[in-house]
């Protein structure tokens, strides 16, 4: 497959589900049920063929490059006009063994400023996921990792080279077991992750100084699929933790056992059903508190944390959970799955759609419902990653763009998971609905979001002024590509996001913008001519700033 990091003209390929995985699945949270009738932890049947490698059929194809842009940045609101020079190396490529399948896409950017107005800067940005088969279709040792950037709270999209950033760094690791005892397929895994948070923002950081986090999730069930019983079951556990640093330092741990059962009605439908049981629990530092109890009130209008304080409950809930659904696949072009019951102590609903209209269109939804943590989303954006993944940077500034999708249009958005930084606990709704497709020479992707998140924090209210109660985001994304020759290609992007918290200090936040690329290639492909031009605009209800830029270059790949 072609890497669709290696020119700006494969952004306009992109297959992009703007809120797909908006919040990830909690850590602890049950996956609904696959479509063959087999329960979710026993998709593996008995008798079925060890699964092949992930990735790519070839053994691998590694491309680094070096890239030079001269950019050209002016604020439309009054403000300067900057230019500056962009040098850049990174490395795009895949390896594939019989039992290593490796991806990465990583770029360093320096950006020389010739206006002394900003200063240089650095720029760190990538992903990575490694899967290595230590015995193969048995165990296995999954790996992934990510650096990227965002403008704060409500500005994870359209983040420019001359915006103050909050650099997010990520990684996880963590063994597999796949296998059968006789017609029962077992499955445990266990993931270790960490989430390191650098605010380079001048003015003010993080609501609660959130910092770095460490996270632990493992899993384990049984299952049969139907075929020795006219159902299919499964029981399985979970255990979820994570220590999030800051100035609170937030602590989440989960735990569940439950058991669910697939009974296929017809060739087409299934019914499915779960009950078990869970505990959560999320807690943090007190405030530092006068004699009479009241907390103190430092000079930055913030309570001073207690370490020698006993710790407060945020989150505290224990029950049973139930939910009853179905599976209907009519067809392997069409699949639905759909859930309701109880859990978190009210109604939850999740589901999901994905129909492929031929092979050159196709559209999913997803509704989501969970209670989790912004370290836990983070880690299992990554986890979640699909194979062979397309990474869709910014013509302008190579940023990772908010989304990574797959060949086959599925994928995992960053964007909305990086809405709202905060080591708070969270329950998470919402939903997402994407169209991709291509069709001979143009490619398109449009997608919608919506998330709401309700954080848990103690009852007192001088926790009101560190964590917001509430917040949600809306997000719409739109994208049209054409290969305009066999060496070059044009492309068009646009994005609008809206968030909105109930934190004093925060008001609405709303971005708006997109980008006109083209890239034509040169001497065996390996020399290439980029230009592109972009707007964006992020009103925050104090500052509205509009910048338009425009970027010429050339990069050399070496391959």
């Amino acid at each position: 497959m072609h890497n669709e990091m290696l020119s700006s003209r494969r952004i306009g390929r992109l297959a992009l589900a703007i809120g797909l995985a908006l919040a990830g699945t909690a850590a602890y949270a049950q996956p609904l049920p696959p479509a063959d009738g087999a329960p979710p932890e026993a998709e593996a049947e008995a008798g079925r063929d060890a699964p092949a490698p992930r990735g790519r059929n070839s053994r691998g194809d590694i491309r680094p490059y070096l890239e030079i842009s001269q950019v050209l940045s002016a604020d439309l609101d009054g403000g300067e006009t900057l230019t500056y020079t962009s040098v850049a190396a990174g490395v795009d490529g895949h390896i594939q063994t019989r039992r290593v399948t490796a991806q990465i896409s990583y770029r360093y950017e320096r950006n020389i400023d010739w206006n002394d107005a900003l200063g240089d800067t650095d720029v760190h940005s990538g992903i990575a996921s490694v899967n290595v088969q230590v015995v193969p279709g048995a165990l296995s040792i999954d790996a992934g990792a990510l650096a990227t950037r965002t403008g704060g709270e409500g500005r994870a999209l359209g983040v420019t080279n001359r915006d103050d950033a909050v650099n997010v760094y990520s990684g996880y690791v963590g063994p597999s077991l796949s296998t059968h005892v006789g017609p029962v397929a077992v499955n445990a895994s266990y993931q270790l992750g960490y989430v390191k948070i650098d605010d380079d923002r001048i003015a003010g950081t993080l609501s609660d100084d959130f910092d770095e986090s460490v996270a632990h999730n493992a899993t384990a069930s049984v299952g049969m699929a139907p075929g020795p019983l006219p159902f299919g079951w499964t029981v399985g556990a979970g255990y979820a933790r994570e220590d999030s640093g800051g100035r609170f330092d937030n602590r989440f741990e989960g735990a569940y056992v439950r058991a669910d059962v697939v009974v296929p009605v017809s060739h087409s439908l299934a019914l499915t059903a779960g009950v078990g049981y869970e505990t959560i629990e999320a807690g943090q530092r007190d405030v530092v508190r006068d004699i009479n109890g009241d907390a103190v009130i430092g000079p930055n209008g913030q309570p001073t944390p207690d370490p020698s304080a006993p710790r407060v409950l945020t989150y505290d809930m224990d029950g049973v959970m139930y939910d009853a659904g179905i599976i209907y696949r009519p067809g392997p072009r069409t699949e639905l799955q759909a859930r309701a019951g109880r859990r978190y102590g009210s109604t939850t609903v999740v589901g999901s759609l994905a129909h492929q209209f031929n092979r050159d269109y196709g559209v999913s939804a997803m509704v989501y419902d969970t209670v989790e943590s912004f370290g836990q989303v983070v880690i299992n954006d990554l986890r979640n990653l699909p194979d062979d993944f397309n990474v869709h940077r910014d013509p302008l500034t190579g940023g990772l763009g908010g989304c990574v999708t797959g060949a086959q249009g599925a994928g995992v958005c960053l964007g909305n998971s990086l809405q709202s930084i905060s080591s708070a606990t969270f329950r998470a709704r919402g939903g997402t609905i994407t169209f991709a497709g291509s069709r001979r020479l143009w490619t398109f992707g449009v997608g919608a979001g919506y998330a709401h998140r309700r954080y848990s924090r103690p009852s007192d209210p001088v926790f009101n002024v560190v964590t917001a109660g509430e917040d949600e985001s809306f997000s719409l994304f739109g994208s049209v590509g054409r290969e305009l020759s066999r060496t070059s290609d044009i492309s068009l992007s646009a994005y609008a996001s809206w968030f909105s918290s109930d934190l004093a200090a925060l008001d609405d936040v709303t971005s708006l913008g997109g980008t006109l690329s083209y890239s034509r290639s040169f001497i065996l492909d390996r020399l290439q001519l980029q230009a592109a031009l972009g707007i964006y605009n992020s009103d925050d209800g104090v500052d509205s700033a509009t910048n338009a830029s425009a970027l010429a270059g050339l990069r050399y790949t070496f391959w």
